[in-house]
């Protein structure tokens, strides 16, 4: 009898854990204005990251067209949509020729402000209190990690090239390659105020969003650039890189949200800025 009870009551039980999970999903989502933040990120990503991405895959110079060719590789682009996008960048050669030693490091200080960016919405996640600024080193080395993270993804597209071989070490790079990352780079943004344990569901959900947003560049941002190349020129192939990069910020914030979300309410951190309750006082001697 007593088995029967438990096996209705079971589903009912896992339903509202999942609903209650869900809830405050999105509940958090909205109070983190993960939209908003994407957008931020999508904007930061292009002004001052890619161009230190343009001069590292010009000095790369391992296979395709440098940038471009990383661009396409991300948006499973080929054909005209590939074409369209390696007229946004300018070649090789006139990279390296054009690309000074000062200007290489002020876009590696530009790029630092993406990853506070990223510091920022994360502490924002977790309800941590904003990190002092001689921690800015944690964002360095995150972008360093970063830039190492999109480099091991697409040197992994070369050895063993037209072989059986190539497309599981494309995906095992891509996946075992991100989920170190994210779940380290949780981590380092954080300052280690959170442990490891409750971090690495953040960083699988991350990446599960990502092969997500893969899957969906392919089959519906990828055609969108061909027609806007045609129709819009220049400025619609803009747009759609963008696009993409608003759908990576969002899937960035949303794994690590969802992470989050896995925390059950009373081992969460307070609010930011909200101090932690008092302990209760002992009761009086009698």
């Amino acid at each position: 009898m007593a088995d029967e009870e438990h096996q209705h009551r079971k589903p009912w039980t896992t339903n509202a854990y999942w609903g209650a999970y869900f809830r405050r999903l999105w509940d958090h989502g909205r109070h983190v204005e993960i939209m908003q933040r994407s957008l931020a990120f999508a904007a930061l990503f292009f002004v001052t990251l890619v161009p230190l991405l343009v001069v590292i895959a010009a000095a790369e110079g391992s296979r395709g067209n440098g940038i471009a060719q990383w661009v396409s590789d991300a948006l499973g682009l080929s054909g005209k949509g590939a074409e369209a996008v390696k007229g946004l960048f300018a070649t090789r050669r006139q990279t390296l020729s054009t690309t000074t030693g000062v200007s290489l490091a002020a876009l590696a200080v530009f790029g630092i402000s993406l990853m506070a960016s990223v510091q920022a919405a994360y502490e924002r996640i977790w309800n941590l209190p904003r990190g002092p600024w001689h921690t800015t080193w944690r964002q360095t080395v995150g972008l360093a990690g970063l830039i190492g993270y999109i480099l091991l993804v697409e040197w992994s597209g070369t050895p063993g090239q037209h072989t059986a071989a190539q497309p599981a070490l494309r995906v095992g790079a891509s996946v075992l390659g991100g989920i170190a990352l994210f779940w380290w780079l949780q981590w380092l943004l954080l300052g280690s105020r959170i442990p490891w344990s409750r971090l690495l569901p953040g960083a699988v959900a991350t990446v599960t969003a990502l092969a997500g947003l893969r899957l969906f560049s392919r089959f519906v941002l990828a055609p969108l650039v061909v027609v806007n190349a045609v129709s819009y020129g220049t400025v619609g192939t803009v747009l759609i890189v963008q696009s993409f990069l608003i759908g990576v910020g969002y899937t960035l914030y949303a794994g690590c949200l969802a992470g989050q979300a896995l925390t059950p309410p009373a081992d969460a951190p307070p609010p930011s800025g909200v101090p932690p309750p008092a302990p209760a006082a002992p009761p009086p001697e009698p």
